[in-house]
């Protein structure tokens, strides 16, 4: 009897955080609106075994997963034009190893693995659901930057897709974002990367409390 008021109440506890999970929650219900009002920069990855978003000027793309035991390198990604980058002095032999060089295309590659699963889906797999997944699997990855009122994914070592939580009201609907450190490391001036905003950000530490860091920015407003 013990045993299965143990289960029940293990079972209720998830449910109730689930309930209260209102960044998880809230993100799925906006990361859908964002789908539903740029249908045109969504579009399936055959090549990364997903689905991506792309900026209005196809110069970068976030890409996700829509299962972890088939994604080739990543599971969630930014890929970029490699050139603005090169051009301020990078050179991409000496990036990390979650970093990825196309010489052939000139495009880079950051991103991380969330997993190894395959993931199942109730009904049809759709970028949403895929979004659905990481938010129920991998939670961690999913964030809040209240400073410019934006969920965001991780794709791992500061680097992240961040979208507007009200589309309507926000003048960057989308950002992608960039840690400075390892191209500034590579031999990059992050003050000459053109068509990206090297600048200081506003975020939460591990306290709560508001810091400044380093990023280096591509905005866009879609609406």
């Amino acid at each position: 009897m013990i045993e299965v008021l143990t289960v029940t109440l293990t079972a209720l506890l998830a449910f109730s955080c689930d309930k209260l999970d209102t960044i998880g929650n809230y993100s799925v219900r906006s990361f859908g609106e964002l789908l539903n009002n740029a249908p045109q920069l969504v579009s399936k990855d055959d090549v990364n075994r997903g689905w991506s978003f792309a900026a209005p000027d196809n110069s970068v793309r976030f890409i996700w997963s829509k299962n972890y035991a088939e994604s080739p390198r990543f599971d969630v990604m930014l890929e970029f034009d490699a050139a603005p980058f090169i051009a301020a002095g990078l050179d991409p032999v000496l990036l990390p190893e979650n970093f990825y060089y196309n010489r052939e295309s000139n495009l880079l590659i950051v991103g991380t693995k969330l997993g190894t699963e395959q993931l199942q889906y109730d009904g049809e797999a759709t970028p949403l659901a895929s979004y659905e997944r990481i938010v129920k699997l991998k939670r961690q990855s999913i964030g809040y930057h209240g400073a410019a009122d934006h969920y965001g994914i991780s794709v791992g070592n500061g680097n992240l897709f961040e979208w507007a939580k009200d589309l309507k009201t926000n003048d960057k609907d989308i950002v992608f974002v960039l840690n400075p450190e390892p191209f500034i490391a590579a031999g990059t001036n992050p003050d000459r990367i053109e068509g990206w905003l090297f600048t200081k950000v506003t975020v939460d530490d591990e306290n709560g409390r508001p810091v400044q860091v380093d990023k280096i920015l591509k905005p866009f407003n879609l609406l």
